[in-house]
């Protein structure tokens, strides 16, 4: 059974300071048993991540069912149709069900039962993640970072909300230093036998929460490292009697931070805790919104290889791990192990999770088509990655405004405030007409909320330098592809951040780190020394993207209202949006000094 949380806490485990490393390791496959063949189970176990609110094939944003140029679809109503399927072909009591976390942050449906009707209301709602998960029955789920974006109560709520353990071994409450979360769930497979199999699950989450969520964390929890905590615990399961231990832990498996030394410990670090710590079967990797289908790494110590796997995001894929297991000297061991995954885009949703949610669907569907203004003209990120766009300079307004207003009277009221903004959505479009609160949302799809950052002009140049490094290096003279233009050594969209407030061109002929040209403040030579206030998000104020400068500046002031919310107001307020009061060419891509476009 998946461990209580209550009385994990209350109790303690066993310490397994002696665990024999001889039981991590395969038996051979001729073992017998007094010429008898030898006795063998299987069993999968079956994994998403990174679900993000997504229960339908819909897109919030959009109103309309899910797509994109793969066609892939979203939601755990088909992973329920893929899930269903699976336990018949196995058998249900041969499957376990588990999540990698990042689980109730992403959607308007999500959203809506964290703020508009929120779960942690006197005799709120059930929020649609729990209710879904709980009707498909999930055995586990490690926790991801985004679920400490609601702040500590919401995420409390939902645990109490959900038939399942969330699991965090490197969730620790900062003044116990004891895990603030349950850190494992066992679970027992019957076999035909009469040896149960036990299948110890190990959750672990991102040290980087420390970082994007310092405002809802400091001072109550702390995130060690992912290899610390696993070279602590699975010898433990082991002692406990566990004959499998699987890691389900949400960070991706590159070995890269994005918050480089920042924290001591690495934000994608699945693949090194399989490198480093024996007795690890098997990891169900998260964070990354990657697809990996299965993928190997052998262990330091015992040369022993791992199986990991990554099921992409949003529910578009499901992971199975198939185990194979055999019976020897007294005790279960895994003799083989593979995984591979599952496209939801073959499945059906199931009308058993489409009809328990449909009532919360409607709402969140009201709700986000509320007109709340009209636009004077049309406008859209389509080409935001490559141009100054008026849709884009629509945030910066925003944020720029709103710090203009909260700095007004202090001591900080007579600098010039900056603002960045980066095209999280490529699709994102503002219409011609009536404005509505999808329409608005849709410009920012993240939870971040809005800082005052203060820095200096050559501080201002570092951090476009840094951002600038997005684009590949385009020689003058030739044709430019804006399909290969971007995300240079996989940088991400939401990683390239544009600056109001200033002008610049961006030499892309040139190399990263010597691209930022003509940068002027108000018609002038930007002064290296002149000091700025930089209207600036919460995820790149506390070190996100790892650009320079900002995360180690003064902050002037914070709220925690989400930006997205401050777009909805504004427009509200205003009534109409007319890109003339606000759009301006800020910065354009050069080679060379010419124009790309």
């Amino acid at each position: 059974m998946p461990l209580n949380r209550r009385t994990f806490l209350g109790t303690s485990a066993a310490t397994g300071a002696a665990v024999a490393l001889a039981a991590t390791t395969a038996a051979p496959a001729a073992a017998t048993d007094h010429g008898r063949p030898p006795k063998r189970y299987s069993f999968t176990v079956m994994g998403t991540t990174d679900l993000h609110g997504n229960v339908f094939n819909w897109d919030y944003f959009t109103d309309k069912e899910f797509d994109d140029k793969t066609h892939n679809d979203v939601g755990l109503a088909k992973i329920s149709t893929l899930v269903n399927k699976i336990r018949e072909e196995k058998g249900r009591r041969n499957t376990l069900l588990i999540d990698a976390g990042d689980t109730i942050q992403g959607t308007q449906l999500s959203y809506y039962y964290a703020k508009v009707d929120p779960i942690t209301a006197r005799r709120g709602p059930v929020h649609p993640m729990a209710q879904a998960m709980n009707a498909i029955g999930y055995d586990a789920a490690a926790l991801g970072n985004h679920e400490f974006n609601y702040g500590i109560p919401v995420l409390r709520k939902f645990e109490e909300q959900c038939d399942f353990p969330l699991l965090g071994a490197n969730a620790l409450d900062a003044k116990t230093l004891r895990p603030a979360f349950p850190p494992y769930s066992f679970h027992r497979l019957c076999t035909p036998h009469g040896r149960d199999v036990k299948v110890a699950v190990l959750g672990l989450t991102n040290p980087g929460i420390a970082i994007w969520d310092k405002a809802n964390v400091q001072g109550k929890m702390v995130f060690p490292g992912l290899e610390e905590q696993a070279a602590k615990w699975v010898p433990k399961l082991r002692s406990m009697g566990a004959d499998v231990v699987i890691v389900s832990a949400h960070s991706g498996s590159s070995g890269t931070s994005s918050y480089g030394d920042q924290l001591p410990y690495i934000e994608n670090a699945a693949g090194l805790v399989a490198e480093q710590v024996p007795g690890i079967d098997a990891i169900l990797v998260g964070h990354a919104h990657t697809e990996i289908a299965e993928y190997f790494v052998a262990n330091k110590q015992t040369g022993k290889k791992v199986v990991l796997s990554e099921p992409l995001k949003w529910g578009q894929r499901l992971t199975l791990f198939d185990f194979d297991l055999v019976w020897a000297k007294g005790r279960w061991t895994v003799e083989k192990v593979g995984a591979q995954v599952l496209n939801s885009n073959t499945a059906d949703e199931d009308p058993k999770i489409t009809g328990l949610l449909g009532d919360e669907h409607k709402k969140v569907v009201a709700y986000v088509n509320q007109v709340i203004g009209t636009s004077t003209t049309a406008m859209t990120t389509a080409d935001a990655p490559w141009k100054d766009e008026p849709i884009i300079d629509l945030i910066n307004h925003v944020q720029a405004e709103t710090v203009k207003t909260a700095l007004a009277g202090g001591q900080y009221a007579a600098l010039p405030v900056l603002s960045q903004a980066s095209c999280f959505s490529r699709t994102a479009a503002i219409p011609s007409g009536q404005v509505t609160i999808r329409d608005a949302a849709g410009l920012y799809v993240f939870e971040n909320t809005l800082e005052a950052r203060l820095l200096t002009g050559a501080q201002i140049k570092d951090y476009l330098e840094f951002s600038a490094r997005y684009y590949v290096q385009t020689p003058a003279g030739g044709p430019v592809d804006t399909a290969k233009l971007t995300n240079a050594d996989n940088t991400p969209d939401y990683n390239y951040d544009a600056i109001s407030g200033v002008t610049y061109e961006i030499d892309i002929a040139k190399p990263a780190g010597s691209r930022i040209a003509q940068l002027s403040f108000d018609g002038k030579p930007i002064d290296p020394a002149a000091q700025f206030v930089l209207a600036v998000n919460n995820y790149r104020a506390s070190g996100g993207g790892n650009f320079p400068h900002v995360a180690r500046s003064q902050q002037l002031w914070a709220n925690s209202e989400e930006i997205r919310n401050t777009i909805i107001n504004w427009v509200k307020a205003k009534g109409t949006v007319d890109p003339a009061q606000f759009a301006t060419v800020g910065w354009k891509l050069t080679r060379d000094g010419v124009p790309v476009f």
